[in-house]
């Protein structure tokens, strides 16, 4: 199943999205957490900007 939906992220609509990955360190532990979206391939800045806050 997930290669049909790898496949279908390929053809048509798919191609004007992106996954965004963030990371970001925790305060009190140090400890590294990553944060994961799909966007528009328009909005790829703001997602990351928005991840490098939180």
């Amino acid at each position: 199943m997930a290669k049909k939906v790898v496949a279908t992220l390929k053809t048509g609509k798919g191609k004007e999205y992106s996954k965004v990955i963030t990371m970001a360190k925790s305060p009190k532990t140090g400890a590294y957490s990553f944060k994961e979206v799909i966007v528009h391939n328009d909005h790829v800045k703001d997602a990351i900007t928005e991840g490098t806050k939180g």
